[in-house]
């Protein structure tokens, strides 16, 4: 049986009131009596009832995360797994609960941010895949509901974002392919109605434009390995095919370097792959996928911290996250000798 504030208040010798006064934090107990009823309900093993808590202040203690994707693809994302695990630790720790929810379409998306509000299932939301002019920044101000955005959104937002930098890393892949010699560097990119699909596409076209080279190789995939697949049958049926792919995720990369070697193309003899996110998979690849370390997990933490924080009535400015950095595998070497970019199929 769990223990009760009865409990805690017959082996401390004081009032249940007290014990009230005590485990939350207000005034009405002096400062020994408060430690000492910590001290007994700790050895008592006592834990909050969250729905009791909840009913008495009008809080939910969860946190709503609505992902628009198709919920078959999340399982094959490795992003999200470990993203929702970071936030599932920050939130244990301050007893709240994370809400999930799959929505597709937009006109289901904002129907889900609308429940939740509704009912009182949540108290705040992680607002994820952040897009271009996206519209529900304004819902959540219609909603009155705390929130915290992965990246700043374009155009004004009143809600603190947690950032990472994801220019540097697919930037700096570009400059490494350089440096091997290869001038025909493709992108198959994310969704360009994400902001995190378009600022990887324009760290690539800098980069190259940088390095005085064409930006005429860009496929717009959707992050799904089907997706990659067909991006990179598409890049190689081109006449002037490229002689390096960088991949926007390592999802795609891993499709595109399987695709690329059933068709009897060599990696990296004849054509060099880079990924994005550094995958536990990427290691085990043959050859090992050249790609961009993140962090989704401290990622996930420290946005479930940061929306808490506002939800106890603390705000901070963005925080920035380490920037990205490239690993290096064998999925990347010289660019090839003889005009693999004409060579016959």
């Amino acid at each position: 049986m769990s223990v009760t504030i009865s409990d805690v208040a017959l082996a401390a010798g004081v009032s249940k009131g007290a014990v009230s006064h005590a485990l939350n934090g207000n005034a009405g107990v002096s400062e020994s009596t408060r430690a000492r009823i910590l001290q007994v309900a700790s050895d008592l093993g006592w834990k909050p009832n969250l729905r009791a808590k909840a009913l008495s202040t009008s809080k939910a203690f969860a946190v709503g995360l609505v992902v628009a994707r198709d919920p078959r693809l999340l399982g094959t994302d490795p992003f999200f797994p470990a993203f929702i695990a970071g936030v599932e630790s920050t939130l244990v720790e301050n007893d709240f609960v994370l809400v999930l929810t799959s929505a597709m379409g937009q006109d289901k998306e904002e129907q889900s941010y609308r429940k939740l509000a509704r009912d009182g299932r949540v108290d705040g939301v992680i607002l994820t895949d952040v897009r271009v002019r996206d519209p529900r920044i304004a819902l959540m101000q219609e909603l009155g509901l705390a929130a915290v955005t992965l990246n700043r959104p374009e155009g004004v937002s009143s809600f603190p974002a947690v950032c990472m930098d994801d220019t540097e890393g697919i930037a700096g892949a570009t400059r490494h392919l350089i440096a091997l010699g290869h001038e025909r560097i493709a992108h198959v990119g994310g969704t360009q109605s994400y902001i995190h699909g378009c600022s990887r596409r324009r760290a690539w076209e800098g980069a190259m434009v940088r390095g005085g080279l064409k930006t005429d190789l860009f496929v717009e995939a959707d992050f799904t390995a089907a997706a990659g697949a067909a991006a990179t049958a598409d890049l190689l049926r081109r006449r002037d095919r490229p002689t390096a792919i960088v991949f926007a995720n390592d999802l795609m990369a891993i499709a595109g370097l399987s695709f690329a070697q059933s068709q009897g193309i060599a990696v990296p003899a004849d054509l060099s792959i880079t990924g994005y996110d550094n995958t536990e998979l990427a290691s085990f690849l043959n050859p090992p996928l050249t790609t961009i370390s993140t962090d989704p997990v401290l990622w996930g933490r420290v946005a479930a911290q940061v929306l808490l924080d506002q939800l106890n009535g603390v705000r901070g400015g963005d925080i920035v996250l380490p920037e990205p950095q490239l690993v290096l595998g064998g999925s990347t070497g010289p660019a090839p000798s003889m005009d693999f970019a004409n060579s016959p199929d």
